[in-house]
């Protein structure tokens, strides 16, 4: 891998990458997520296996005080749903500075830590119904603008290797959403799915329904599976913390817990 990361640094002069010290890694940086997602999926497609960690901003440090990469973000938004669109980017601590509105459109324009900016392209257009338009452009380092909540639920979290049963799967959806189909082969840590509430879950999705010879042949019940979450390895990466990983192999992409997460878990 870093035969290859060091190939590319040759053709992308806007692509730098450094072995980490515990050497069990290596530190890529670039334009933004696009930039990286676009050399992940080009490696994956060369058959390498990897794992990736939530994408970070470049910190500057100036006087004793920390700075962040700030953007200029301009939103076009049907009147309707410009509340959401603010309600979202205040969250993620957003600054509205400008806003004009005509023939029932909204442009705003905001002032947003970069960070802010990591995955919510997603979640825009859900907001605005596929139907908002929106542009960033760098702005300036500023100061830190404090933490910001990525996440507020919590993951269905595989306990032991396992297949995948409608029966276990059926019982799951109601606690969350799920990301996978019945049938997948499963391992220990891995995430198949988001929990209503704020806190990870262990789950058993292998187990199936006890069977007894004394059940009539017409007693059972059709198991019906909400559609799983297509997650791309954009959302993928937009979507994990700190103390999970996107795996990243030539057949699949997938969300695990880091190990050291599972050993405390039990």
């Amino acid at each position: 891998i870093g035969e290859r990361l060091q190939r590319e640094v040759l053709a992308d002069v806007a692509l730098r990458f450094e072995v980490l010290d515990d050497a069990v890694g290596f530190k890529v940086s670039g334009r933004g997520e696009l930039h990286l997602s676009i050399l992940i999926e080009k490696m994956r497609r060369e058959n390498y296996e990897f794992q990736v960690t939530r994408p970070r901003v470049i910190l500057k440090e100036e006087n004793g005080q920390i700075l962040e990469p700030f953007e200029q973000l301009t939103v076009d938004v049907d009147e309707l749903y410009q509340g959401a669109v603010i309600e979202k980017l205040g969250k993620l601590k957003g600054q509205l500075e400008e806003m004009d509105t005509a023939h029932g459109m909204v442009r705003m324009v905001f002032k947003i830590p970069t960070r802010g900016l990591l995955g919510y392209r997603s979640q825009f257009m859900t907001d605005t119904k596929g139907m908002g338009m929106m542009a960033y452009v760098f702005s300036e380092y500023g100061p830190y603008a404090g933490d910001i909540v990525n996440r507020v639920n919590g993951v269905l979290v595989v306990k032991d290797p396992c297949m995948a049963v409608a029966f276990a799967l059926f019982n799951l959806q109601e606690r969350g959403r799920l990301f996978i189909h019945p049938g997948v082969p499963l391992y220990a840590g891995q995430i198949i799915g988001e929990n209503s509430r704020s806190v990870d879950m262990v789950v058993n999705p292998g187990k199936g329904k006890k069977l007894t010879n004394m059940r009539a042949s017409g007693t059972d019940e059709a198991v019906v599976l909400t559609p799983p979450v297509n997650m791309t390895l954009e959302d993928c990466i937009a979507y994990i913390n700190d103390d999970e990983l996107v795996e990243v192999t030539p057949a699949s992409i997938r969300l695990r817990k880091r190990p050291v997460a599972a050993k405390q878990r039990g």
